[in-house]
């Protein structure tokens, strides 16, 4: 059923049994049976169409940073969308590919003088995935600033979501209800000074750096804030800062970070997770829901 998905590409770089340890921040994960890294939607469109054809199963990467991908790996075909990363600046409007880093959308923002993207100045993921899951930071998020995205379907068509109808909550959009696929999204933002804007950036990202690990391979925040409680004081005051599960630590500049410290795998890090939420349960009586996400199986 699979052996044709090289031949039927081959302006598509296309890998086979490929460890996507190469491409998720934490450095872990199991191979995929193929990964391929379209350069345009109508690649994209072609490998979604291919793939539901032969009922092959079909999951959608972006940055891989806020993503945990189990050792057992992905079957049937995994697209990364890294290489759909234009992005383009109009007199109010960013309209950024999937793909796209969000650090250069705001870094494209930023020399048009449009300003509303400075909280995401220092955000690791892509535009779709931030989309995704309503990524936010110093009190801003993707619900503020986006007018429109354009999804691909898993039929293979293109159609337009407005705000509203992407419904976003707290780390949620309902592109994470269906088996649409973002390829594009437009911010609406606001002229603004060049200097001011980029005199934010760097403050939002000298207070980043100095209080967030980011020296080591981490999927940056896991939990999800409990109301009423700061996810990083809960794991600190439960006392788990710096203890460690194989090679994955909970961080000691900020305990909302897993890190991997020493060859860490995937199965380290679930341990560590579930350790965690185990011993905030037992110490405080408050379930932390995983922002991270989880995808793929377990070692057989």
């Amino acid at each position: 059923m699979t052996q044709d998905v090289l031949a039927s590409f081959p302006a598509i770089e296309i890998k086979k049994d490929e460890s996507l340890s190469h491409y998720t921040n934490t450095k872990t994960g199991g191979p995929a049976d193929y990964v391929a890294f379209p350069k345009s939607i109508s690649e994209t469109k072609s490998l979604i169409e291919f793939a539901d054809a032969r009922e092959m199963p079909i999951t959608i990467i972006g940055n891989a940073s806020n993503l945990i991908v189990k050792d057992g790996g992905i079957r049937g075909l995994t697209i990364i969308l890294t290489k759909m990363a234009q992005i383009h600046a109009s007199e109010t409007e960013v309209v950024a590919e999937a793909g796209a880093a969000l650090i250069a959308t705001t870094k494209v923002a930023c020399q048009a003088s449009l300003t509303g993207l400075e909280f995401a100045a220092g955000i690791p993921g892509s535009v779709g995935g931030a989309v995704f899951m309503n990524a936010g930071a110093y009190g801003g998020e993707m619900s503020e600033v986006i007018e429109e995205v354009t999804v691909l379907t898993r039929e293979g068509h293109l159609k337009t979501l407005s705000n509203a109808d992407l419904e976003f909550g707290y780390r949620h959009s309902t592109v994470q209800d269906y088996d649409d696929t973002v390829v594009t999204a437009t911010f609406k933002l606001k002229p603004g000074n060049q200097k001011t804007i980029q005199a934010r950036m760097d403050e939002l990202n000298t207070l980043r750096a100095s209080k967030q690990p980011l020296e080591w391979p981490s999927c940056g925040s896991v939990f999800k804030r409990p109301t009423g409680y700061f996810t990083g004081k809960l794991i600190h005051d439960a006392g788990l800062q710096g203890h460690q599960i194989g090679g994955a630590q909970v961080s000691k500049k900020h305990a909302g970070f897993i890190i991997n410290v020493d060859h860490a795998t995937a199965t380290d890090y679930m341990d560590m997770i579930h350790y965690v939420q185990k011993v905030v349960y037992e110490t405080f009586g408050v379930h932390l829901e995983t922002e991270v996400r989880i995808i793929g199986e377990d070692v057989k």
